[in-house]
């Protein structure tokens, strides 16, 4: 297949929507990560995403929209709490997950009865979905592999395998978007993102978080949202977590080092440490971190490092979202140098 590489120009924004309406793929840049779209109203096109992902069908995708009154015909009813979340959110990086109506097909929600949606800030992406209605698009990256943050990501992944590609310029969140559902008595997260859960506390009163967003799923529970169910966001490299401070982390680090062996750490870290380093920000900048994370385990590959040492984030704000990341690719493997490794 021969990918187009679009400029975000008007006339290649309408060319893109045009190949969408038509069953095809594309990806679009967002705030959070670059999407793989298709038509969320055609089974058959969002069945290609799969296959260019290389994705387990049984994995719900997000449908994105460009306005809310595109959300009415999607869902069941708009409860109070979303209309709250969606005034105060969107567009931005919050997708909200409901009990979906009819005209949703199954392989968008992977046979649950709940539909993800999100109106994302990206001009690019809303001017797109504007022209070509409603698209189901989870990242633009082979499956399992650290998601996209800049054009030339998802050209590296999946040029020859789609349509086309629209560049939007890098990414500024760097993570994907918060997903809570309000399908449940107590909304509750399934993804931490962008949007904080004290963000969202302040605006709708109690929320929960999932267990699967810091451990795996339980045997047999079914994935709600993307980003539960298998490894993801992984290089090559192994990645290993270290649940370590200061000079504890760098001497297991420094102790445990071989040949091809790297390090994702903070600014404070460097200087302490004797082997290559990916610095993702300072331990308190999170924004920062997630903003580089993907990145930096993209070019953890690119120079042919084998073992990857992550520094463990701080589980609060949008750290939250970076451990979360991190935690699934590594496998849920943490190394706690006093404790020893600990199985999640």
């Amino acid at each position: 297949m021969n990918t187009l590489l679009l400029s975000p120009t008007d006339e290649n924004i309408r060319q893109a929507a045009e190949i969408l309406k038509n069953g095809g793929l594309v990806a679009m840049p967002t705030e959070t990560v670059y999407g793989l779209a298709a038509d969320a109203l055609n089974g058959e096109a969002v069945k290609k995403i799969f296959e260019a992902k290389g994705r387990p069908s049984d994995n719900p995708l997000i449908v994105h929209i460009s306005g809310i009154e595109q959300m009415r015909p999607l869902v069941k009813d708009i409860p109070l709490k979303a209309e709250i979340l969606a005034e105060k959110f969107w567009p931005g990086p919050l997708t909200i997950i409901l009990p979906k109506s009819d005209v949703i097909p199954d392989e968008v929600c992977a046979g649950l009865d709940t539909v993800a949606i999100r109106f994302p800030s990206h001009i690019t992406a809303r001017k797109l979905i504007s022209l070509s209605g409603p698209l189901a698009a989870p990242s633009a990256n082979l499956s399992g592999s650290p998601s996209p943050t800049t054009f030339q990501h998802v050209i590296c992944d999946m040029d020859g395998r789609i349509d086309a590609i629209l560049d939007g310029g890098d990414s500024e969140v760097g993570v994907e978007s918060t997903v809570i559902t309000l399908a449940s008595d107590i909304p509750c997260i399934l993804r931490p993102g962008g949007i904080t859960a004290e963000q969202l506390r302040e605006a709708i009163g109690e929320v929960t978080i999932a267990d699967a967003v810091t451990k795996p799923l339980a045997e047999g529970e079914k994935a709600a949202s993307p980003g539960m169910k298998y490894k993801h966001y992984a290089p090559a490299a192994e990645v290993l977590l270290i649940d370590a401070e200061g000079e504890t982390f760098s001497s297991y680090v420094n102790s445990h080092a071989e040949n091809g062996d790297a390090v994702l750490c903070y600014k404070e870290d460097l200087g302490r440490l004797k082997l290559p380093c990916m610095c993702i920000g300072r331990s308190d900048d999170y924004s920062t971190q997630a903003h580089r994370l993907f990145s930096a385990l993209r070019e953890m590959d690119n120079i042919g490092v084998k073992r990857v040492y992550a520094h463990c984030p701080k589980k609060e704000g949008v750290g939250l979202a970076v451990y979360n990341r991190i935690i699934r690719a590594a496998a849920f493997k943490v190394i706690n140098p006093l404790a020893g490794e600990v199985e999640l």
